[in-house]
């Protein structure tokens, strides 16, 4: 069963090292139990587990690329929830889906499985904060952390409202656009976390973007940490497990 999210990263905080929390794309080809299990071993503090969804409009083409031969693949929601239950991962395990895959699960059962599936959180990018009372307190009920996202041009009215509502950490999308690799950490990411560093205490962890080990230092530089997808994901489109996990262990390195 995973940790508490929040207090996994907390403690991290209060030991003064920086969380690293890689993404893989639930049903890729590469992407089972053993190698879930190989990335909390290198070192994940968390892992971030994608339900792949043929309108992801937060993801760049790596991604999307991913989700698209997931989805090819024949992997549903139910696939993915039996992959995490099936890692058994000592590391919290985030989810991060689309409002319609949860509405077509239903939202009370997919949490409900969710849960026992030892999910510890789950990212729905496309639920506005302002939308999401119904899904903040089921989140409650199942003890599943509901992360919100916080943009550069969110408001500072918007990020009040973020940093009350989001539970396990806040995520700090570095700049504009989807995901993707980026030639350098954006000078966004930090105005971002500065913003709603007064606001809360919860755990404020910068992704979209981190595409090397060096902009993960830069970022964990004024961050809590950082979450990095499409430099793990690219190898495993092309087939190759070992570079993605030597660059896990690159990017985990330069958090530490």
């Amino acid at each position: 069963m995973s940790a508490s999210l929040e207090d996994t990263l907390l403690q991290l905080r209060l030991d003064g090292w920086k969380a690293f929390v890689p993404y893989v794309t639930g049903g890729l080809e590469g992407v089972d139990a053993a190698f879930l299990r190989t990335l909390q071993e290198v070192g994940a503090d968390a892992v971030e587990v994608g339900i792949p969804f043929s309108d992801p409009v937060m993801d760049g083409p790596v991604i999307q690329e991913a989700s698209r031969r997931a989805l090819l693949a024949g992997t549903t929601v139910g696939d993915v929830l039996a992959l995490v239950a099936g890692a058994g991962l000592e590391a919290p395990v985030v989810l991060m889906t689309y409002l319609n895959p949860v509405l077509a699960f239903g939202e009370a059962a997919f949490l409900e499985e969710a849960a026992a599936a030892g999910v510890a959180g789950v990212i729905v990018p496309d639920l506005p904060v302002d939308e999401a009372g119904e899904w903040m307190e089921a989140c409650g009920l199942a003890s599943v952390a509901c992360v919100f996202l916080a943009a550069p041009n969110t408001s500072p009215e918007r990020l009040e409202a973020i940093a009350r509502a989001s539970r396990g950490f806040v995520y700090c999308v570095s700049t504009y656009g989807v995901t993707g690799r980026r030639q350098e950490l954006a000078g966004s990411a930090r105005e971002v976390v500065e913003a709603l560093r007064p606001l809360t205490e919860h755990p404020l962890l910068v992704g979209v973007g981190i595409s090397n080990p060096e902009q993960a230092a830069e970022a964990c530089g004024f961050a809590d940490g950082v979450v990095v997808g499409s430099a793990l994901v690219k190898p495993l489109l092309e087939g190759d497990q070992r570079k993605s996990l030597r660059r896990a262990e690159d990017l985990r390195a330069a958090c530490r």
